[in-house]
């Protein structure tokens, strides 16, 4: 794109896009926000980045094999935390087995960061990753059939 204020434009909005995703994400256990939404905000931030420089600049900047290793690891906190209580004895997600002796309920905090972090990456990378496949594909027919 030769359009010079919107390259600056999107230069100067990605960095607060960015932040703003991070105080959703650990705002999250204290009002409303959370994991999904902060996902969804920080794949937003990459999405401006495509349109404005172009898919493949933004592939050199976050890869689809990163995608798919910041998913996973997005699963196996949520997952793990929710073993991490079963093998404490508790029930799944039940946060207050991460720290038992804590009589202000730590272990819900704890727990509570960790899984709306997972959901967060996980949300994040597949949103990045439906975006890569969607404007990657080429199209079924040509333009002169339409």
């Amino acid at each position: 794109m030769d359009h010079l204020i919107l390259r600056v434009t999107s230069k100067l909005l990605f960095a607060p896009i960015i932040l703003f995703a991070l105080y959703v994400q650990f705002h999250g256990d204290y009002g409303p926000g959370g994991g999904f939404q902060a996902g969804v905000i920080f794949a937003v931030a990459f999405i401006l980045h495509a349109f404005c420089f172009g898919l493949e600049e933004t592939k050199k900047v976050l890869p689809q094999k990163a995608l798919t290793i910041i998913m996973v690891v997005g699963f196996l906190f949520y997952a793990g935390t929710g073993l991490a209580t079963m093998l404490l004895g508790a029930n799944l997600l039940s946060y207050d087995a991460l720290v038992p002796a804590s009589t202000h309920h730590a272990g819900q905090h704890y727990g509570i960061i960790l899984v709306e972090w997972g959901v967060g990456t996980a949300v994040a990378s597949t949103m990045l990753t439906i975006f890569y496949h969607f404007t990657g594909r080429e199209p079924d027919i040509d333009q002169e059939d339409w």
